[in-house]
Parts: C-alpha cells; sequence; structure tokens
C-alpha cells in the first residue's frame, strides 16, 4: 500500500489533490476501483474512468483531473516511463519466500553470498557462485563452475550450463535455458549443403553421409542487466564463448546460436532465430519472428522488422524489412508494385487486344 505521496515520489513525478490516499493496485481505467490507480495516461483512456470508481489516476501533462472526478492524479510526461516506475513499486513478486529450501540440492563447494534464496528442488552444482540478494526459484538448475552475479532473479525452471558466466541484476522468466551446446555438424566428405552454399543451385548426385558432432568447448558470457524471457535458449560456444552483452533484452522464444556475439542494450523480440557465429552490435532492435543466417554482422542501431529475414551483412543505422531483408523505403515500394501487378497486367491485355485489332 502507497500514499498518492509516496507514489509521485518515486516517480519524480508532479502530483495534485489528496496526496494521502493510498492505493493497492494498477488498474485499468475501466476496472479501477477506489483503491486502485487508474492507468488513464491519454484521453481516449480517460474516456473509460466513468466505468470505474477510481478516485485517483495516472494521467497526462495538462490533464483536468478535477472534470474527470478524481480526487488526485499524478501526471506522466513519458507515460510509460511512469508506467515502468508504477509496476516496480506495485509488484507483489513470486512468493518464493527466503532462505534455502530443504529439498533444494546445493553442493558443498557452491558459494552462496549473502541473502541468497533457492527454491524447491533447485539444484546449484559444483563451484558454482551466487552474488548476494540472488532468488533462485523452484527447479532451477545451476551447473558446474557457473557464475551469477548479485540480485538475479530465477523465475521457476531456469537453467544454466557449465562455466556460464553471468552479470549483475539477470533476470530469467520461466524455462530460459542458458548454455545448451551449438548445433554444429560436419560429414565425412563435402556434403550437399555445403555444394548448395557453394554453387547456389541444385546439388545434383551426392553421397548419403551421416552426421559428426562438433562439440561445444565454449559457454556463455551474459552482462549485466540482462533478461531473458520464458523458453529462450542461448548456445555454447564451439571454440570461443557465446556472449549477450550489458542490458540487452530477448524475449520470449529467442533463439542464439553458437559463438554469436549481442552488443549492449539489444532488443531481441519474440521468435526471433540468430544462426550461428553472428556479430550484433549494440542498440540493435529486432523485431518479432526475425531471422539471422550464419556468420554475418550487423551494425550498431539496426532495427528490423517484424519476420525480416536478414541474409547479408547490414550497416550501422539502417532500418530493414523483408525476405530477403532490404532497406524499408525499398521494401515499401517493392509491396507497392506487388500491389499493382494485377492491374499492370489487365492493362496489357487491354493493350495488347487494341493492337491487335
Amino acid at each position: 500500500m502507497f500514499t498518492v505521496r509516496e507514489i509521485a515520489a518515486s516517480l519524480q513525478a508532479e502530483a495534485e489533490g489528496d496526496l494521502d490516499l493510498t492505493v493497492l493496485r494498477a488498474a485499468e481505467p475501466q476496472d479501477a476501483g477506489p483503491d486502485d490507480l487508474a492507468m488513464a495516461m491519454a484521453p481516449k483512456y480517460a474516456e473509460s474512468l466513468d466505468e470505474g470508481s477510481a478516485r485517483v489516476a495516472l494521467v497526462w501533462e495538462g490533464a483536468d483531473w478535477q472534470a474527470m472526478g478524481l480526487q488526485a492524479a499524478i501526471f506522466a510526461p513519458r507515460p510509460r516511463l511512469a508506467m515502468g516506475g508504477i509496476t516496480r513499486l506495485l509488484d507483489p513478486g513470486q512468493g518464493f519466500g527466503t532462505g534455502i529450501h530443504p529439498s533444494a540440492v546445493v553442493d558443498p563447494t557452491a558459494e552462496l553470498g549473502e541473502g541468497v534464496c533457492v527454491g524447491p528442488l533447485a539444484v546449484i552444482a559444483a563451484g558454482a557462485r551466487i552474488g548476494a540478494g540472488s532468488v533462485i526459484g523452484p527447479q532451477c538448475h545451476i551447473g558446474a563452475d557457473v557464475t551469477l552475479g548479485k540480485n538475479a532473479q530465477l523465475r521457476e525452471s531456469v537453467s544454466i550450463g557449465a562455466r556460464a558466466t553471468i552479470g549483475d541484476r539477470f533476470r530469467a522468466q520461466p524455462g530460459a535455458r542458458v548454455g545448451g551446446d551449438g548445433f554444429s555438424y560436419v560429414t565425412p566428405e563435402v556434403s550437399g549443403v555445403e555444394t548448395a552454399r557453394k554453387t547456389m543451385g541444385d546439388q545434383g548426385e551426392s553421397k548419403a553421409q551421416s552426421w559428426l558432432r562438433i562439440h561445444s568447448l565454449g559457454a556463455v558470457d551474459i552482462g549485466d542487466d540482462v533478461e531473458l524471457g520464458s523458453n529462450c535458449t542461448i548456445d555454447n560456444g564451439t571454440i570461443r564463448n557465446t556472449v549477450i552483452g550489458n542490458g540487452s533484452k530477448l524475449d520470449n522464444l529467442v533463439h542464439v546460436g553458437h559463438n554469436t556475439r549481442v552488443g549492449r542494450d539489444c532488443l531481441l523480440c519474440g521468435q526471433t532465430g540468430i544462426s550461428g557465429s553472428v556479430d550484433i552490435g549494440n542498440n540493435v532492435v529486432l523485431g518479432g519472428q526475425t531471422g539471422v543466417a550464419d556468420n554475418l554482422f550487423i551494425g550498431d542501431g539496426v532495427i528490423a522488422g517484424g519476420g525480416t529475414k536478414i541474409l547479408s551483412n547490414v550497416p550501422a543505422g539502417r532500418v530493414v524489412m523483408g525476405y530477403p531483408a532490404v532497406k524499408m523505403e525499398t521494401h515499401t515500394e517493392m509491396y507497392k508494385g506487388q500491389r499493382r501487378l494485377g492491374r499492370l497486367m489487365r492493362d496489357i491485355e487491354a493493350l495488347k487486344k487494341a493492337v491487335f485489332k
């Protein structure tokens, strides 16, 4: 429970009205009750305040909150930034409890910092080092010689493979997997895949061969303030480590292949798949279902629209879209051209008839 004054102070925001009103939850305007903070951050949202019974709301700068029937208001110059602060303040957590659960298995050689919590059925292997204040959720697995920084938050069923190194304030959602072996195989003789890549054509006759495994000798290095979504997977490197830079966020079902390096403050959205040995710069945003072929370079500040398939290097600052990826404006013109093809063919048929006559 927080007062309006306390919430405004935490956001460094202006507030007016009865600042001693208390708030238990955040709610959408139409659902907000008298103990809720209504998230009416734009006029279109405020229109539904009458459907609820909120006394206080988060509103835009200059909003006439009294005309909305409110008793107090908090003003948000940047609404989504304010929402981030409010959700952090009001987050009730997962209720995992404190201390080490009796059913957890912690190797005697593992080192746990002050205040580490380990949930039911979690396993922490030999030589692992867990930073102070970290929470290891139920059924998590921390492999041998893993280093995990301070204040990590691991939800249920997260696994971290041997020798991974992870910085401070790491967050992983349920089912995230760090440090699986890379998808790396070779055939005794040149394979049909290698021939196709070289010739860009049919492989012709080829000898059937079995795939031989290339083991992953590398591990995974993850910086500070990184977050992984549910069922996100990051493979070990083959020789060098796979790297995720400080501040990068990976959504649900994102896959990062072996040897790939992701820079600082990147955003990889849901179902993005990155092949092996890709070098991604800083502040790169890859929209949902983006695919990246192996051994490519993506420069700083690149943005890829959802569903983009990147098959060649992308220079810094470029915005791309499509399959294969091209500049967004080029893709838009190509799409417009496709839409015109039907009309164009009809015009050609009409012209042919006129000429024949």
